[in-house]
């Protein structure tokens, strides 16, 4: 999501060498990226690795994802209306086709949902909106249609909770429609909030988890504890609160000394925590330069200790989930 505002076009598709050389065959992104979201820059990311992947060739040995935006206001630049209806959701995949120049999409998503909710720092559920009308069965219809067109090939959700999760899988099974195959929701250090009802229902139903933010936008690289570094995403981006509350500083903070007492930096030991989750399915890494990419595949290899988990576990029951 940084291709197209903090990446240039070169500098993405060097990334995208470089992860395919280490093994790394999926790439996730959405149709309203680059981070920040703006009209001018939307849909860069998908064109930059459209861009890649038409020199590149070799397709089918990667696994493509990407997103359609629910409702949003400030948003309405991306299209009319924002919503899940057959005539958004056939439009938004033909031109994600388009922007990533292949014919077919192996994940598509949900960004958010329709409905309002809680997600992006929230905690909590503060109201039931009741302008929107449940649609489940209605939406995996349009995407059974999409799916047998050969256009996409699996569907996920993202940003969701266990409510709706639990009812897009009785809708797939009492109509015999598409189900969904994952969720991308946050989850690191300083937001595990997914342990606490999606676990269950992800792991009893077989829904993988693709965590996003597993460093919660550099934060758990320890890189802004003597301050926001000026050229980061944070720094960039200073609208972006979610991670710098004062707990989150605190708790990131014990984390990284607990982290060298191990002999690790606190990326590593961050996403490797991340990454030996049972529910975990793919851990979404996004790095603006070459040099923290190769640190976070490297952690690929770390598996952390019964010992250094328990410690992990005692600053989480000091200060939990200090990133909603």
């Amino acid at each position: 999501m940084t291709f197209g505002e903090q990446n240039t076009e070169s500098e993405a598709h060097e990334q995208l060498d470089y992860a395919v050389s280490r093994g790394i065959n999926f790439i996730d992104t959405a149709e309203m990226y680059p981070i920040a979201a703006r009209k001018e820059t939307l849909g860069s990311t998908e064109r930059f690795i459209g861009s890649w992947l038409k020199n590149r060739g070799k397709r089918d040995d990667l696994v493509i994802a990407t997103k359609i935006a629910g409702p949003n206001r400030g948003m309405e630049y991306i299209r009319q209306p924002l919503d899940f209806t057959a005539k958004s959701i056939k439009e938004a995949v033909d031109l994600s086709l388009k922007n990533l120049q292949t014919d077919y999409i192996d994940l598509y998503q949900m960004h958010w949902p329709e409905r309002v909710m809680n997600m992006f720092g929230k905690r909590g559920l503060t109201e039931i909106d009741t302008n929107w009308k449940e649609n489940f069965a209605e939406v995996l219809a349009i995407y059974d249609e999409i799916i047998k067109s050969g256009k996409i090939r699996h569907i996920g959700v993202s940003n969701e909770a266990p409510w709706a999760v639990m009812k897009f899988i009785s809708e797939s099974e009492k109509h015999n429609l598409p189900r969904i195959a994952t969720i991308q929701n946050p989850y690191s250090l300083l937001n595990r909030l997914f342990e606490v009802g999606l676990t269950e229902v992800c792991m009893r139903e077989n829904i993988g988890l693709l965590a996003y933010s597993p460093l919660g936008f550099g934060i758990l690289s320890g890189k802004h504890l003597n301050g926001t570094q000026p050229n980061s995403r944070i720094g960039l981006f200073p609208q972006f609160t979610r991670y710098t509350s004062e707990n989150a500083t605190r708790a990131t903070k014990l984390y990284q000394e607990l982290a060298h007492s191990y002999g690790l930096t606190l990326t590593q030991m961050a996403l490797a925590f991340v990454q030996q989750q049972p529910f975990v399915m793919s851990t979404i890494i996004g790095a603006t330069s070459l040099e923290q990419l190769k640190e976070n595949i490297d952690s690929n290899e770390i598996l952390l200790s019964p010992e250094i988990v328990k410690e992990i576990e005692k600053i989480h029951e000091m200060i939990p989930n200090p990133a909603p």
